[in-house]
């Protein structure tokens, strides 16, 4: 299977070293040095006992430098680099090839399908943990389970999905399939709702979240608003398991840095809008209030606009 990762920093490098060894694996990235570093030595891979390994992968930094036809497009980017990817997956994609989004947020799947098609892409969920340590140096921080989905009304895209999903599996990526895409990713969007941005604003790794009584009641009521909106949506999601799915999250994730944490310690634009800014969203059309997720959207649009400001020592 010809495969080409569209983001290739902590999730996309990560699922680039382990599907290396049983497919055809090209990465692609718009940093040059990690790119460098990349065909210099190969993805170091450190695992989540500390051993290190070495994964040699294809690394290109323009699309013009991809010379073959995809089978899969995995897009790992940030939601803003969406509709740029989607631009190049379509450029590349074999005409039986499927475009899958592990992104995190909602909106990424439908950026996607006006591009290459409805029937070309769909989206699934991972709870893997990645860290991108340095140019060419990925921590993997935790395991969870991946889960893919047909897109609405494709149901012939289940036939590639599993296919993708025996490969996955192969190569350590434990996943499995279902056919509510909504509910999958609702599931994974409550997930982020209820963790990345309490950890960027409290500087702490995922599971330092179900540590103190405090942080986890933030969390809580995160995500009670988050499925509020989901139920009135029509959207069927169970509360406590839920609730049981973020915690177990937290801990599965133990010691990573979730990505909105890393992106404000860099000084860069996070991805709060499709994640908590999203309830918020959601929850105007359907008149239901989330207070709670629009109070952390604002705090991180404020850290965001005051990085270059911050104080990090007395």
């Amino acid at each position: 299977m010809e495969i080409l990762i569209i983001g290739a920093g902590a999730m996309g490098g990560l699922f680039g070293a382990l599907l290396a060894p049983w497919a055809n694996v090209c990465l692609m990235t718009t940093n040059s040095a990690h790119a460098a570093a990349i065909r210099q030595k190969g993805v170091q891979l450190t695992d989540m006992e500390g051993n290190t390994s070495c994964a040699s992968v294809q690394i290109i930094t323009h699309p013009d430098h991809y010379s073959k036809r995809a089978d899969l497009v995995l897009i790992c980017t940030k939601a803003g680099a969406t509709s740029k990817a989607a631009e190049t997956a379509q450029a590349i994609l074999a005409d039986q090839g499927l475009v899958l989004t592990l992104q995190n947020g909602l909106g990424n799947l439908e950026r996607i399908a006006e591009r290459v098609g409805h029937k070309r892409a769909t989206a699934g969920t991972t709870a893997q943990a990645a860290t991108l340590f340095a140019p060419g140096h990925i921590r993997h921080a935790g395991q969870g389970p991946t889960t893919l989905a047909p897109a609405k009304g494709c149901p012939e895209q289940l036939h590639i999905l599993a296919t993708m999903s025996k490969l996955f599996n192969q190569a350590g990526i434990a996943t499995t399939l279902t056919e509510d895409i909504d509910a999958l990713l609702w599931s994974k969007l409550i997930v982020n709702v209820g963790i990345n941005a309490l950890v960027a604003l409290l500087r702490i790794p995922n599971g330092a979240l179900i540590d103190t009584q405090e942080s986890q009641a933030l969390m809580t009521d995160a995500v009670e608003e988050a499925l509020a909106v989901a139920q009135a949506l029509g959207i069927n999601l169970d509360l406590t398991i839920q609730q049981e799915r973020v915690r177990q999250v937290c801990e599965l994730t133990r010691s990573n840095r979730a990505s909105m944490l890393q992106d404000i310690l860099r000084g860069q634009a996070t991805e709060i809008d499709v994640i908590n800014g999203a309830i918020v969203h959601k929850g105007r059309e359907v008149q239901i209030p989330t207070p709670i997720n629009a109070l952390l959207t604002r705090l991180i649009k404020a850290l965001e606009s005051t990085s270059a400001q911050r104080i990090d020592a007395i």
